[in-house]
């Protein structure tokens, strides 16, 4: 794509959920400059990676953070609308690991910028900014075959008779926008005490939301209420912190209990 040559914002945005490196955007970084008094000067532009969610080979959905560095004498940059499409044309596309899947983004940035970008991807749990959670305990490290990407709540079983009170998280939660069809983005907090809950079946069901079109708030009544309605447990606290969009963001919480819930403190991707 020529840069400079930008469409973004002259027509309705499409939001493709299949690898689509075509809509990257570059921009010529002499526009910028050319009014510039000082030219002189080293550096680097880092940009932060916070909402990328791919498939692994067996199609389960992952979800990791990263950086792009790009130096500042390369003649072009990335428009950042461009590149939040592209992240999200990576949703439903499978990659072996991580280490491929950074090759990949590197290798398109780079196509457009004509210049090394350098692309360096975690794991959610590694990531060196995130803080961490030791009293929610991560599902989605899981071999569940997922068979589909469509709305289930029959997927959410019984793990056991016991009685156990359990805090689980997982950071796979993505829904669509019910008006612009923008993908959003959570990290899910269930607490609960009653019978045990499958916690495969858990986050089967969470994947099952993968095209759900939801408000924030609708997505987490929908969690809520699937969980008090198949599974009955005594008590259920579901807490949903998504992103921030355009410098804001929404944690729905709903809870069974009558006491105040604690909260939370906010997300890395918040």
């Amino acid at each position: 794509m020529p840069a400079g040559k930008l469409a973004l914002g002259s027509a309705e945005t499409v939001y493709f959920d299949e690898y689509n490196p075509t809509v990257l955007r570059p921009i010529e970084r002499s526009i910028g400059r050319a009014t510039l008094k000082l030219k002189s000067f080293q550096g680097f532009d880092l940009w932060h990676l916070y909402e990328i969610t791919f498939l692994d080979a067996d199609g389960i959905p992952k979800v990791c953070c990263g950086t792009l560095r790009i130096d500042a004498s390369s003649t072009r940059i990335i428009e950042s609308k461009s590149l939040k499409l592209y992240i999200l044309s990576l949703t439903m596309t499978k990659f072996k690991d991580l280490k491929e899947l950074a090759a990949v983004i590197s290798s398109d940035l780079e196509k457009e910028l004509l210049s090394s970008v350098e692309v360096k991807l975690w794991d959610l749990e590694d990531c060196p900014f995130s803080p961490q959670r030791s009293d929610f305990r991560l599902i989605d490290n899981t071999d569940c075959l997922i068979k589909g990407y469509d709305y289930d709540d029959s997927l959410l079983q019984f793990g056991g008779d016991d009685k156990v009170e359990e805090h689980l998280r997982s950071n796979v939660l993505r829904t669509l926008c019910p008006v612009t069809g923008q993908p959003d983005h959570a990290e899910v907090f269930i607490e609960y005490k009653g019978r045990r809950i499958n916690s495969d079946s858990l986050f089967a069901y969470l994947v099952s939301l993968r095209s759900h079109r939801g408000f924030h708030e609708q997505c987490c009544e929908l969690i809520f209420s699937d969980i008090m309605q198949r599974l009955s447990p005594d008590e259920l606290t579901v807490v949903c912190a998504f992103t921030r969009r355009g410098g804001i963001d929404i944690t729905p919480v709903r809870t069974s209990l009558k006491q105040q819930v604690r909260e939370l403190p906010r997300t890395l991707r918040q």
